[in-house]
């Protein structure tokens, strides 16, 4: 019994030390790269487990670059993988650049991953071009309509301006930018929709892909369609805040006018105030006369006449009946 233990317990530790050899040291990917005429010797994979390295995610690419004809290695394969590349996307990409007789290095095809961009898709698109649409674009020309342009641009990646360079969104951004443009200095609308390829060859002219990732190869013009009467809204706009700014106008020469009239309104009373005032000292000025001997009784009795005959003659007046001098 003791012996049956013992036995067992030599037999799990053998399994355990194969299993443990065989994480280590992959046998069946050395053999296949051996098969395939793949110079990888069995301590470069077990020094890439210990780099925790996986050994499949190089081998294999390495085996199909070497049976495309790619001179690659696999201290070059690692190093991109540890720097967080895609290692199998770059050398389909290589593959797919020499089969299109492209010239693509293994370093820059490195680059343009790291970079974050798909280099098997820019290899891809400079073999078959990609068509990018833009948005319905707004632009008015000079007799003030509207015209709704949209766009479709041919383009193909550049490799060589692929780190660095930009992307669609700027390619569409220009070309908005030559359309408003072109329509802008057309004298009239109807000019762009005789001839909208007018358009396509001076957006094309202006050398929009400078700068950018891409190669523009074509610009078509897929719709052109009449909007509003800007020119004709504007000059309504404009119109009615002239007529509101008239209005304003008037309203604060009538506020000045009401103000003005209450201030003559309150001048005139205080000056009848002032007048009843003076009225209200004679009686006393005139008794302080008499006492002082300034005014004599005649002068009193002339004044008094003079006064009522006044009177009479503004009751005359009131009237309209006819005053005495009238009626001789």
């Amino acid at each position: 019994m003791g012996s049956l233990i013992v036995s067992l317990l030599l037999l799990v530790v053998v399994a355990f030390a194969v299993v443990l050899f065989l994480h280590f040291v992959p046998l069946g990917l050395w053999i296949s790269a051996m098969a395939a005429k793949v110079e990888v010797g069995i301590f470069t994979l077990i020094g890439m487990r210990l780099r925790r390295v996986p050994p499949a995610a190089i081998v294999l690419p390495l085996i199909k670059a070497n049976k495309a004809g790619i001179e690659v290695n696999a201290n070059q394969l690692e190093a991109h993988f540890l720097a967080g590349g895609n290692v199998d996307r770059v050398v389909d990409a290589l593959i797919a650049a020499q089969r299109a007789e492209i010239p693509l290095p293994f370093t820059r095809s490195a680059a343009i991953d790291l970079a974050g961009r798909d280099v098997l898709e820019a290899v891809q698109m400079s073999v078959n071009p990609k068509v990018i649409e833009t948005p319905v674009i707004s632009a008015v020309a000079k007799n003030g309509i509207e015209l709704k342009v949209k766009a479709r641009v041919t383009v193909r990646a550049n490799i060589d301006r692929l780190v660095g360079g930009a992307g669609e969104q700027t390619i569409i951004a220009r070309v908005g930018e030559g359309v408003v443009t072109t329509v802008g200095s057309s004298v009239d609308h109807k000019d762009v929709l005789e001839n909208p390829d007018h358009i396509s060859k001076t957006v094309l002219s202006k050398g929009l892909d400078a700068g950018t990732a891409f190669e523009i190869l074509s610009i078509d013009i897929a719709d052109v369609d009449v909007g509003r009467n800007i020119g004709a809204q504007l000059l309504t706009d404009q119109a009615e805040a002239e007529k509101r700014i008239a209005q304003a106008r008037a309203e604060e020469r009538r506020a000045m006018a009401v103000a003005k009239e209450q201030e003559m309104k309150a001048f005139t009373q205080e000056m009848q105030a002032k007048v009843v005032e003076a009225q209200a000292e004679v009686p006393h000025a005139m008794a302080q006369a008499l006492k002082e001997g300034h005014l004599g009784v005649m002068d009193y009795y002339n004044l008094n006449n003079v006064l009522a005959d006044t009177q009479m003659r503004e009751t005359i007046a009131k009237t309209g009946a006819p005053s005495p001098t009238e009626k001789k």
